[in-house]
């Protein structure tokens, strides 16, 4: 199966740290995924809420199709995941009891149907922040370290 990346969160995993995943159908409008086939697609500040035993992906900005008419909707209307019952009553459940929420990782097409990847997340605070920047600084020293090793080794024989 074939899968097209369209659009990637990557503010989700410096945010947040992610527990869980899962895929979901999206109901789109025609011009709406038209436009993101041409990846006019934007996640950063996405979320999933749960509304009348249904998920809805809120504030994800879809950019209205060039070519369409009076058929194109609100670039940031709400819009119904397709998912199973019982996915979306345990999530939601582990939301309202753990102070979790859900958020959308990446969209794609597969099988020229539009799916997203969301993640369970829970939040992370400004010193998680900075501890995973600091590991990412050293493992980039010990990476440029031991290239510079390998090099100089080579030169030795």
């Amino acid at each position: 199966m074939t899968e097209k990346p369209v659009a990637v969160n990557r503010k989700a995993y410096h945010d947040y740290f992610i527990e869980e995943t899962l895929e979901a159908g999206i109901a789109l409008s025609g011009t709406e995924i038209k436009s993101v086939r041409a990846g006019r697609v934007n996640l950063r500040d996405g979320y999933v809420m749960f509304r009348g035993g249904e998920a809805w992906l809120a504030n994800v900005h879809i950019s209205p199709y060039d070519q369409g008419s009076r058929e194109n909707q609100p670039p940031l209307r709400d819009r119904k995941l397709l998912m199973h019952r019982r996915q979306i009553v345990q999530w939601q459940s582990r939301v309202q009891e753990r102070g979790y929420t859900v958020v959308p990782l990446r969209m794609y097409l597969k099988q020229n149907l539009a799916k997203v990847e969301l993640g369970l997340a829970r939040g992370k605070k400004l010193y998680d922040k900075r501890a995973a920047m600091a590991e990412r600084e050293a493992d980039r020293d010990i990476e440029r370290a031991l290239k510079q090793r390998g090099r100089s080794w080579e030169r030795d024989e």
